[in-house]
């Protein structure tokens, strides 16, 4: 099943843990915040995420130390 993520950029501390555990996923933006960039999605939570990318996504979850990115089974927007 297909999965959607976003980044609550008010939470983000800008560790970077997202992003070097699914580089696919996540990167910084201009202001140094983690943000979703996978296939244009620029944090909107409405690209799904399948495939071998899902377990990357559970471990950049599991890695976040504010529990910033939000995860779920629907689109966001």
């Amino acid at each position: 099943m297909a999965k959607y993520t976003v980044v609550e950029k008010g939470e983000c501390i800008a560790c970077g843990s997202c992003g070097a555990t699914a580089p696919e996923i996540f990167d910084f933006d201009a202001e140094g915040l983690a943000e979703v960039v996978l296939e244009g999605d620029n944090n909107k939570g409405v690209t799904a995420i399948e495939g071998d990318l899902v377990e990357a996504l559970e471990e950049a979850v599991e890695s976040c130390p504010t529990s910033c990115i939000k995860v779920a089974e629907v689109a966001f927007a």
